[in-house]
C-alpha cells in the first residue's frame, strides 16, 4: 500500500480517516485524549505540505442517528489544542452534503475541518457506497490512519478507496501494521506470546494461529481456567467455558506436537467473591477450594512468566493476567508488565484492555509499541488480513 510519504499534497484536499472513538467522563468530557495524539504527527505533517485538511471519525455506537452525546465536537476543540498555535481547526456539524462540500471548499492550505460522527448516517456501518462517494467528492486524496478500526468493513474505510483519486496509509496505519509484521512473522526468536483476558471464545483463532508463529505460549487470565480444567484440574467456582474444554485440550496437544512450548499457571490468586474485599488466598492451580475462584495468577506462575519472558527476543501481549481493575488481583499484571518493561527484546503490546493495564502498570513507555486497536490487533493475531489495509492495497 501507498504511505503519505508516496504523494504530493501540496494545495490538495485530502480526507483523513481516524480514530477518535474517545472515552468520556461523566460531564461529558474528553477522559482520554491518547488517540487524537497519535494523529498528531500525520496532521502536523499535512499542514507543512499545505493540504487542506478534513478529519473524519466515527464516536460510539449512535446506530444511524444524531446523539448528541457522541457529537466529534468536543474532540475538534481538543485538537485545535493540540495543534501548533495558529493553526486553523474548525468544526462542521455534519459530514456529507452542500453545506459540508461549501465549507471545505473553502479551506486554505494548512487549515483544518473537524466532519460530524461518521455513524450518524447508517451508511457508515454498512459500508454504502453512495455514502462512501459522498465522503469522497470532498477530498483529492484518501488517508486512512486509523488502526483501530481498520478491521471493519466501513464505508469510510473500504468503499470511499474506490471513489478517490489516490488513496494511502497514515503514519499511524504504517506503523501498526509493521510493528505487528515485524513481531509476529518475521520476529527476533525467540518469540514469546503473552495471552490473557477472560475468554478462550474471545482468543481461540488467535490462539490457533499463533502456534504457526511462536516459541513459548504463556496463557493467564480467566481464560487459563478453561485450559486447566481441560488437563484435570480443580477451578472451583472460577469462570470456564465448559463447551471449549476440548478445544483446550486440543491447543495444548498441538503446541506439543510442534514443538511449541505452553505454559499454565501452576498457583493461582483466589477469592469467594467476585469483589475487592473478598476473602483472599493463593493456591495451587489444581486445587482451587469449592466455590472460591480465581482472579488472577500466583507468585511462582508470575516467576516462571518472568523466567520465559526474560529468554525473549520479541514479545506479543494480549490479555491481561487477572482482574487488575481491582488491587487485590492485579500483581499478576503487574509483575509481566514490569517484566516485559525490563526485557531487551521488542515487545508489542495489544490495545484495549492491555493498553489499559500497561498505562495503569506505569510501564507505558518501557515497552516497544502499545498498539492503538484492540480489536483490529486481535485481527492480526487471527491472521486475518484488514479490510482497510487490503482496500489500499487493491487502490
Amino acid at each position: 500500500m501507498q504511505t503519505v510519504m508516496d504523494l504530493d499534497f501540496t494545495s490538495k484536499t485530502v480526507l483523513v480517516r481516524v480514530d477518535y472513538n474517545l472515552p468520556m467522563d461523566e460531564d461529558g468530557k474528553i477522559a482520554d485524549d491518547n488517540r487524537i495524539q497519535a494523529t498528531l504527527p500525520l496532521i502536523n505533517f499535512l499542514v507543512e505540505k499545505g493540504a487542506k485538511i478534513v478529519i473524519a471519525s466515527h464516536m460510539g455506537r449512535p446506530k444511524g442517528k444524531r446523539v448528541a452525546a457522541l457529537s466529534l465536537e468536543p474532540a475538534a476543540k481538543r485538537l485545535a489544542e493540540l495543534l501548533p498555535p495558529g493553526t486553523s481547526v474548525d468544526f462542521i456539524d455534519d459530514c456529507i452534503g452542500p453545506e459540508v462540500k461549501a465549507r471545505v471548499a473553502g479551506l486554505e492550505p494548512g487549515q483544518v475541518l473537524v466532519l460530524e460522527n461518521l455513524r450518524f448516517y447508517p451508511g457508515e456501518g454498512e459500508n454504502d457506497p453512495e455514502f462512501a462517494r459522498s465522503l469522497a467528492d470532498l477530498c483529492q486524496v484518501y488517508v486512512n490512519d486509523a488502526f483501530a478500526v481498520s478491521h471493519r468493513s466501513a464505508a469510510s474505510i473500504v468503499a470511499i478507496t474506490e471513489f478517490v483519486d489516490e488513496a494511502c496509509a497514515g503514519f499511524l496505519l504504517e506503523k501498526e501494521v509493521k510493528c505487528f509484521t515485524d513481531s509476529v512473522e518475521n520476529p527476533v526468536r525467540p518469540l514469546v506470546a503473552v495471552i490473557g483476558g477472560a475468554k478462550v471464545s474471545s482468543k481461540l483463532a488467535a490462539l490457533e494461529n499463533m502456534l504457526n508463529h511462536v516459541n513459548t505460549l504463556l496463557i493467564g487470565g480467566a481464560m487459563a481456567n478453561t485450559f486447566l480444567k481441560s488437563q484435570g484440574s480443580e477451578v472451583g467456582a472460577s469462570m470456564v467455558e465448559e463447551e471449549l474444554i476440548e478445544t483446550a485440550a486440543r491447543i495444548v496437544e498441538t503446541a506439543e506436537k510442534r514443538g511449541v512450548q505452553l505454559i499454565l499457571p501452576v498457583d493461582l490468586v483466589v477469592a469467594d467473591e467476585f469483589k475487592a474485599d473478598a476473602g483472599i488466598r493463593t493456591v495451587e492451580a489444581a486445587e482451587v477450594p469449592q466455590g472460591w475462584m480465581a482472579l488472577d495468577i500466583g507468585p511462582e506462575t508470575a516467576r516462571l512468566f518472568e523466567a520465559a519472558v526474560k529468554a525473549a527476543g520479541t514479545i506479543v501481549w494480549n490479555g491481561p493476567m487477572g482482574v487488575f481493575e481491582m488491587e487485590p488481583f492485579r500483581a499478576g499484571t503487574q509483575k509481566m508488565a514490569d517484566a516485559i518493561a525490563d526485557s531487551k527484546a521488542f515487545s508489542v503490546v495489544g490495545g484495549g484492555d492491555t493498553g489499559l493495564a500497561v498505562n495503569m502498570c506505569g510501564v507505558a513507555d518501557k515497552i516497544s509499541y502499545v498498539s492503538t486497536g484492540g480489536g483490529a490487533f486481535l485481527h492480526l493475531m487471527e491472521g486475518k488480513k484488514l479490510p482497510g489495509v487490503v482496500a489500499l492495497d487493491k487502490k
